[in-house]
């Protein structure tokens, strides 16, 4: 959808920083009336440029200390295929998300773990046993700045 317009773009930014605000919070900062914004955020998710609610959960608070970027290369794309091994990287709760990528490896994972030997728990028994798993490189990641998306 290319139409959006100025308070569109508000809407969309406001939202993605806090999914919560109601329409008349909204209506009130941006200086319109509640069931204009109503219509307008309405219409954005009938479009699905919205959808959903998520929480964000903190990692550190819950005992996931450390948080690691893993480029998994299959192994034998031949023999098993990509569906295998991503029903079977989903099944481990450690492992946050899993993209399909070009490039030097065909997975990027985000997997936290409690601390490095736990990682290593991890890697060894659960990610290197997976159907097809090759090649892995492991990042950690250091710091992370949370920014605004393109419309914030």
């Amino acid at each position: 959808m290319s139409d959006l317009d100025a308070l569109d773009r508000k809407l969309l930014a406001a939202l993605s920083r806090d999914a919560r605000q109601s329409a008349g919070a909204l209506a009130r900062r941006f200086g319109v009336s509640q069931p204009v914004a109503w219509r307008r955020i309405k219409r954005l998710r009938e479009t699905g440029i919205l959808s959903g609610r998520r929480l964000e959960l903190d990692a550190d608070r819950l005992g996931f200390g450390v948080t690691v970027f893993l480029g998994v290369k299959l192994a034998t794309k031949g023999r098993v295929s990509l569906q295998d091994f991503e029903t079977a990287v989903s099944a481990i709760p450690e492992v946050q998300t899993v993209e399909h990528v070009l490039g030097l490896y065909d997975y990027r994972l985000r997997v936290v773990a409690r601390d490095i030997p736990d990682f290593e728990r991890i890697l060894r028994r659960r990610i290197m046993t997976l159907p097809g798993a090759g090649e892995v490189e492991a990042n950690v990641l250091l710091s992370e700045e949370r920014r605004p998306g393109p419309l914030g």
